[in-house]
């Protein structure tokens, strides 16, 4: 097998750990799969996500003699607070959503970094793209009405307020990844992910006072992981990329839709309609058909 393909299956294997683990934490006593556990708010849930991978970040940093801070601080910390508001969103629908629902509401995310691409890097898009556009937030509508196009009492309740902030959350992501790009010539990738907690940690900390839970035993060991399989997910995905082009690797992070679809089933009982179904798979090809357009209008035109 490819290696860069490898790498992107580890990382989606990674990452949906890392979702299913949020989905338990945050509704604790209400779900059956872990017993005994609190219900944890999702800002502390955030918090000490960012402190586990602050304190890779800064250890990385410190070994390598990079600056600690970098040196396009304003794109750094619009970084790093749009990463922050991305990520509490998404971790938001996450528990109001089925996992699969939320999980590809959030692959909008490189539909939006084209369009604020458009007034920050003055990037064209070309009509093609907007048809892509088109084919993705058809799958929003249908998701949005899935449970009442169906007459199966056993499927799960999408409530549209939650897509709608899914789809605020990739929006938020897309303006995150267009302050990468502004990073791209500046700053180390590893001062770049450092942003995301030195913004996250005190924001969540305020955020986190006003409900604090004491987390106990298990709960501990869960949250480890979480953090630890989030940066390792990260890791994954940054050598995918860096081992094969981004045409050859990129389906294969939509693979996360369906490791999503079936946990959900099978641990949290989420049952989803055909139309449910059929909307994740529009916004899987219209967010991959403008992955492909625009990553070969980049190499016709000689960008790196």
């Amino acid at each position: 097998m490819n290696k860069g393909i490898l790498y992107m299956i580890l990382s989606g294997l990674c990452y949906i750990v890392v979702n299913v683990l949020v989905k338990i934490l945050g509704q604790g006593p209400d779900q059956t799969i872990i017993s005994g556990l609190q219900k944890y708010p999702i800002p502390e849930i955030i918090l000490f996500r960012s402190i586990i991978t602050f304190v890779i970040c800064y250890a990385v940093i410190k070994s390598k003699g990079i600056p600690l801070f970098g040196n396009n601080k304003k794109w750094l910390v619009i970084r790093g607070v749009t990463g922050t508001i991305a990520l509490t969103l998404y971790f938001y629908t996450l528990n109001h959503l089925p996992i699969a629902i939320a999980a590809t509401i959030q692959y909008l995310s490189p539909i939006f970094t084209v369009l604020l691409a458009i007034f920050i890097l003055k990037e064209r898009v070309k009509l093609i793209q907007g048809l892509f556009f088109l084919i993705a937030f058809l799958g929003i509508v249908f998701i949005s009405f899935s449970k009442y196009l169906s007459e199966d009492e056993s499927i799960s309740m999408i409530n549209p307020w939650w897509i709608v902030v899914g789809i605020c959350s990739a929006a938020f992501a897309g303006m995150a990844y267009n302050a990468i790009a502004k990073c791209r010539y500046t700053d180390a990738p590893i001062t770049v992910v450092f942003y995301f907690p030195l913004i996250a940690i005190p924001i969540m900390a305020i955020l986190t006072a006003f409900e604090y839970v004491v987390p106990q035993g298990k709960e501990w060991g869960i949250i480890l992981v979480i953090g630890v399989f989030t940066h390792i997910a990260q890791i994954f995905a940054t050598r995918s990329l860096h081992s094969a082009n981004t045409a050859t690797v990129t389906p294969f992070k939509y693979l996360g839709s369906i490791y999503a679809f079936v946990l959900g089933l099978f641990l949290f009982d989420e049952v989803l309609s055909l139309y449910a179904i059929a909307g994740m798979f529009l916004i899987i090809v219209g967010v991959l058909g403008n992955t492909y357009y625009r990553a070969r209008t980049i190499k016709k035109s000689g960008q790196v």
